[in-house]
């Protein structure tokens, strides 16, 4: 089973999936992604999952995908070798930055905004 919790925050939003993230499960994380507002600011933090296939990775792009089609931000953070080595080798890491804590993804995210509000 895996619960999604969805934390507001001052600047931005953490979506934080617990569990494994698969086929079987990744419909509540794709539901949970969609329900979040537009143009946000928003942190994944990938800490609570020790297992993500490719269902959960799609779910994952997804999500990144309609988050910044909306103007907004995304930051992932993963503490976890095996999902970071899949992050990495997928080439999902070129498509946003993973950090490996929450407050270096939050630092990505106040950088971004910092780069947006000098141009």
């Amino acid at each position: 089973m895996l619960e999604v919790e969805i934390q507001n925050e001052d600047t931005y939003t953490v979506c934080r999936p617990k569990g494994e993230l698969d086929a079987y499960t990744v419909g509540s994380f794709r539901d949970a992604l969609a329900e979040l507002g537009e143009d946000i600011s928003l942190l994944i933090d990938l800490s609570d999952v020790p297992f993500m296939d490719s269902a959960g990775l799609g779910a994952l792009i997804g999500g990144i995908r309609k988050t910044r089609s909306t103007n907004g931000k995304v930051a992932v953070a993963c503490n976890r070798p095996a999902l970071t080595r899949l992050l990495h080798t997928t080439g999902f890491d070129r498509i946003v930055t993973v950090t490996e804590t929450v407050e270096e993804a939050v630092e990505n995210l106040d950088a971004d905004e910092s780069e947006e509000d000098s141009e």
